[in-house]
């Protein structure tokens, strides 16, 4: 499914389409209706930025053991682990 997002809501928003992307899945994270895993790749952050982004926020983690196996999932294919 794709979203369109028309340049006019960006603009009256002041915000960038990253800037919404973030947005987004912090909020979606927030309520518990994603892992931090998704919402930090819909955000397009990894590991360290999306957890600095949620330490900025006050947000504490909520860091489940499916987000730990993704995290290093992510690790072993950037052959990182």
């Amino acid at each position: 499914m794709s979203l369109i997002i028309p340049d006019d809501f960006l603009q009256a928003a002041k915000i960038t389409e990253e800037e919404l992307k973030l947005e987004i899945a912090i909020l979606l994270y927030q309520q518990k209706k994603i892992s931090i895993a998704k919402a930090r790749f819909f955000a397009g952050k990894n590991v360290l930025q999306f957890q600095k982004e949620l330490a900025n926020r006050g947000i504490s983690l909520d860091y489940e053991p499916e987000d730990q196996q993704a995290d290093i999932e992510t690790l072993r294919r950037l052959g990182q682990w």
